[in-house]
Formats: structure tokens, C-alpha cells, sequence
């Protein structure tokens, strides 16, 4: 199967964007060869801003520039993102609705070696928790490329959330990305799994092996975290019983909004798959993902 990293189908699609719209302007905070970016610095020096070091500056800047008019892309790890900037984006981005897209790179614990100081686990949660921030966490390439598109021409802020090893490609260029709205990959009537992110393909695979063994699941790609999908969840509850798989923390995250949900609306049996209450570890990206 194909494999190609979100981060990098990022880089393309940014400069694709950029000779398309005027208006696009890019932030880095000294990442750009890990995050993508330089492939834009290179094309469109005059509307890229190498801010260093000094991420809470990067996001209000990139306010600064939204409110002069522009789409506002600003782009570093996720644990610096979330983390270290979170006041900004809140009071600076978020509460006055601002055109940012913020688009995080080196989620989760397949950053790896870095460890668990840098792997961002808990992103989503404290994303998704913020008032008029739209969570968008693509599956493959093909994805990040079409949301990428409609981030553009969404008003407003946007959490984009990307990581660092190549996955597997699961749509082909056809694929039509829709904001809000889920995607279903496999038909099924015993059980639903709804993933998100680098999961949603390892959802697939696990419906491929239930299947061999006469259990028949559905697969959603919920790649829009907020705004999320509730026709495409009660659709999910209907077959009775629900998994939910992130490469996140089970608290707060794609889980807890599916809950959310269910509970009010179809309660039905739920099992979360994903980091437990803990922090992440050094280690490569395939053994932490077990």
C-alpha cells in the first residue's frame, strides 16, 4: 500500500494553494525543513514569516495579519501549538474569530524518539474544549490535501492537526472533503469503529480481520473532530455498539465527543481505544503505537 506522510502532502498542497491565493500568507517557528514550510519559503519568500523560537508571538502575529485581511497560516509542532501558545490562540485567535489556521505537525506519541515531552496527546482535547475553534485531524495525504483546500476558504480558526510518518493513502483523487462531515469506509451492521487521524486506517485493518471472523463492523473516518458528525454517530449506534480509536488521550478527545453524543441522543455500549491517563515515551513510532 502507498504510504505518505500528512505533513508532507502539507508542504505541496500550501505552495499549490499560495499560486492559486494571494491572500495566503505562512508562519513557522523555526521548524520549517520538519514542518513542511520551506517547500512555501522557497516559492513566496515575501509572504512567509520565519518568527524563530517564540511560538506565542507566531500566533499573534498571524492575528495581526488575519485582521489585516489575509489567511493566516501558522505552523510548528503540536505540543508547542497547543501548549505554549494556548493564550493566544484563545484570546487572540479564538475569542475574536480571527481567519488563523493553525496546522500542527508531530501529533501523538509517533513523533517517537522525541518522547513524551513532545508528543502532543492531549491537543485535541484542549482544542475542541475552545469556543469557535473548528478540529480537523486527517487520515491520509489525499485527505490533508482536500481539507487543506476547504480550511482556505473556511472562515475563520481552524486547529489542523498532522503528524510525522508516512501512513497509508486510503482515498484516490476523487475523494470530496466536506467539513463536518464523516466518512464511511466500510459498511457493517455488528459494531461501528469511528477513528480519526493515522487510526482510521488501522480501523480498516481491524474490520478486514473481524470480518474473517464472521463479525461484520463499520469503519468512519471522523476527521472533523468540531464541528462533529451526529447524523453519521447515530448511524454508528445503530449497529449497537461503538469503538472509538485516536491517537490521542481518551480523555477529552475523539472519544469523549462521540460519548457525547451517544449519551444524550442513541446511548448504546462504548469501548475507547487510545492513550490511557498517562504521558508518552521514547521509542520508535510502530512499537509506541502498539
Amino acid at each position: 500500500m502507498q504510504k505518505k506522510a500528512t505533513r508532507d502532502a502539507y508542504g505541496e498542497t500550501l505552495v499549490e494553494l499560495g499560486k492559486r491565493y494571494e491572500n495566503i500568507v505562512v508562519l513557522d517557528a523555526d521548524l520549517s525543513a520538519s514542518t513542511k514550510t520551506g517547500l512555501f519559503s522557497r516559492e513566496f519568500p515575501e509572504r512567509f514569516v520565519q518568527m524563530g523560537i517564540a511560538e506565542q508571538d507566531m500566533m499573534g502575529t498571524a492575528a495581526g495579519l488575519a485582521l489585516s485581511g489575509k489567511v493566516a497560516f501558522a505552523r510548528t509542532f503540536a505540543i508547542f501549538a497547543t501548549g505554549r501558545a494556548f493564550e493566544q490562540i484563545r484570546n487572540t485567535i479564538a475569542y475574536p474569530s480571527l481567519n488563523v489556521k493553525i496546522c500542527a505537525t508531530h501529533s501523538g506519541v509517533t513523533v517517537g524518539e522525541d518522547g513524551g515531552s513532545h508528543q502532543a496527546i492531549e491537543d485535541i482535547a484542549i482544542m475542541r474544549a475552545v469556543p469557535n475553534m473548528t478540529v480537523i485531524v486527517p487520515a491520509d495525504a489525499i485527505e490533508t490535501k482536500k481539507a487543506l483546500e476547504a480550511i482556505y476558504h473556511y472562515d475563520g480558526p481552524v486547529y489542523f492537526r498532522l503528524g510525522r510518518p508516512a501512513v497509508p493513502v486510503l482515498y484516490d483523487e476523487d475523494f470530496e472533503f466536506e467539513i463536518g462531515k464523516a466518512h464511511k469506509l466500510c459498511e457493517g451492521k455488528d459494531a461501528a469503529i469511528i477513528a480519526t487521524g493515522i487510526m482510521v486506517a488501522e480501523a480498516k485493518e481491524a474490520a478486514l480481520s473481524l470480518k474473517k471472523e464472521g463479525i461484520d463492523v463499520q469503519v468512519w473516518d471522523m476527521a472533523t473532530i468540531k464541528p462533529i458528525d451526529q447524523e453519521a454517530i447515530l448511524e454508528a449506534a445503530k449497529t449497537g455498539a461503538i469503538v472509538t480509536a485516536e491517537e490521542h488521550s481518551i480523555v477529552g478527545g475523539l472519544g469523549g465527543a462521540v460519548a457525547e453524543i451517544v449519551a444524550q441522543k442513541s446511548p448504546v455500549p462504548m469501548s475507547f481505544v487510545g492513550i490511557e491517563d498517562c504521558f508518552g515515551q521514547s521509542g520508535t513510532p510502530d512499537a509506541l503505537r502498539l
